[in-house]
């Protein structure tokens, strides 16, 4: 066990620990839903718990947001003590539950965290997640001023120390997390995407591909499944012609794959997923992502994740195409900064 401290250094009385009449009421809706299910022989066969959890400005309210659109009851900040409640009274939570819990959450504490994880996840017939969202630093230090928001830990401290203590704090929690989004660079919809993935209750039961371009200065997507390296190929950024350009241009396509290993290796990138995909699919893989890096995100990985793309839509799977690190176009609209 951790010795960090069992609560955190929130002042009493703070207005992050507000009454709770509203939490137990939900608590209620949810268990009135679930005999409701029960009544009509529907739901899933495992009570499915989301908690959602990470540090603050990482985007966890969105997330919560976000399931709550895919069909989740959503609560958040439930006090910790009421947790192990969920599933108390005369019927099971058949329908998705998603709880957000971070450190402004009473009566929070790391290790009481980590035990209650333990407990709900040796229950039989429950379903449990932890999703644990995170940013850098900078990042963080960046929305909270931008929104002036205070930091819940920013009571006598800078906001630089608010965001490294915060992080001290969690540390422990993120080790025992199923998922771990690193939000730093992701626009909304691309955080709903990735939980759309994890979460979502499916419209077929075809695999979802996505294929993404990215940046290695920017880092390898934590959801990625699959990750090719084309930083070996002829690089247009040293073309003065086409440096301003991106990989979305039909004169860095035909730079590209002017390199002497370019056919040669696309033909090998085929013959390596091709027969791979339909085997995902049998083990009942719902989606998968495959990124394709080069150093800036912006020329040969755009190219060659457009012909990826391409190529799987012609075996008839439900592919989507985004690049993550790619300058916006001049006819496309900029996404806001995720909070």
């Amino acid at each position: 066990m951790t010795d960090l401290p069992q609560k955190t250094d929130l002042p009493p009385g703070s207005k992050s620990q507000p009454a709770h009449a509203d939490t137990v009421d939900a608590l209620t809706v949810m268990r009135a839903r679930a005999r409701d299910t029960d009544q009509h022989g529907g739901g899933n066969p495992d009570a499915r718990l989301v908690l959602v959890t990470g540090v603050s400005g990482a985007g966890r309210t969105t997330s919560l947001k976000i399931l709550e659109d895919f069909g989740f009851d959503a609560v958040d900040n439930l006090p910790l003590r009421l947790l192990p409640n969920l599933l108390s009274g005369d019927a099971e939570l058949h329908v998705p539950v998603a709880i957000g819990l971070d450190i402004r959450t009473r009566d929070f504490g790391v290790d009481q965290f980590g035990d209650i994880i333990a407990s709900l996840r040796a229950q039989s017939g429950l379903d449990v997640t932890v999703v644990f969202v995170d940013a850098e630093n900078t990042v963080l230090q960046q929305r909270f001023t931008e929104s002036r928001r205070p930091h819940p830990l920013t009571q006598d401290r800078p906001l630089v120390d608010a965001i490294a203590h915060e992080k001290r704090l969690m540390a422990p929690i993120a080790t025992i997390a199923d998922v771990q989004i690193d939000t730093s660079r992701l626009k909304a919809a691309e955080l709903r995407k990735i939980l759309q993935d994890q979460f979502a209750s499916p419209t077929s039961g075809q695999m979802a591909i996505f294929v993404k371009s990215f940046s290695f200065r920017q880092g390898v997507p934590g959801e990625a499944d699959l990750v090719f390296d084309v930083r070996f190929l002829r690089n247009p950024h040293y073309d003065p012609d086409l440096r301003n350009l991106t990989g979305m241009d039909p004169r860095v396509g035909d730079y590209v794959a002017q390199d002497r290993d370019f056919a040669g290796f696309m033909d090998r990138l085929k013959a390596l997923i091709g027969p791979i995909l339909p085997r995902y699919a049998e083990e009942g893989k719902s989606y998968l992502t495959i990124a394709v890096g080069c150093t800036g995100g912006k020329h040969r990985s755009v190219y060659i994740a457009r012909l990826l793309n391409e190529w799987i839509s012609t075996l008839g799977y439900d592919v989507h195409l985004s690049h993550r690190d790619k300058p916006a176009e001049p006819d496309e609209t900029k996404q806001g900064e995720m909070i």
